[in-house]
């Protein structure tokens, strides 16, 4: 993905204020996963923070995300282009669908391991973006 498509994104200026808050918010998302015993909770945190840290940094770029129809597809892309690491959309999407699945398709079962896996990459992405 080249750019920010119009359909997805509109420019905005954010204050640094404004970003701060949204990394703050980040944060505070990574850590309930962090902080949870629930594999259901771990794995929707750790999903909630890597989508609001794809908005964080496409906010950095002067971008602020669409609510429409295929905007976390969208969000993810944009990250993985952003921190240059194809296996941000490849892994944040499959998280995507699980999630999904589990809210539109009779839910589904995600084992502790699984969301301790998932939890670690997220981690991992933060880290390597300098961004937590």
């Amino acid at each position: 993905m080249s750019g920010f498509p119009e359909e997805f994104f509109y420019k905005l200026y954010f204050t640094p204020a404004q970003l701060a808050s949204y990394l703050k918010a980040t944060k505070h998302t990574l850590r309930i996963a962090e902080e949870s015993d629930v594999a259901e909770v771990i794995f929707e945190f750790a999903y909630n923070a890597l989508i609001k840290y794809g908005i964080t940094l496409i906010a950095q770029n002067g971008y602020r995300v669409r609510s429409v129809p295929g905007h976390h597809v969208q969000i993810i892309e944009k990250l993985s282009d952003l921190l240059g690491e194809k296996e941000i959309k490849d892994i944040g999407n499959k998280m995507r669908k699980i999630r999904n699945f589990d809210l539109y398709g009779g839910g589904i079962l995600i084992t502790h391991k699984n969301a301790i896996g998932y939890l670690k990459f997220v981690q991992s992405i933060f880290k390597f973006g300098s961004g937590l």
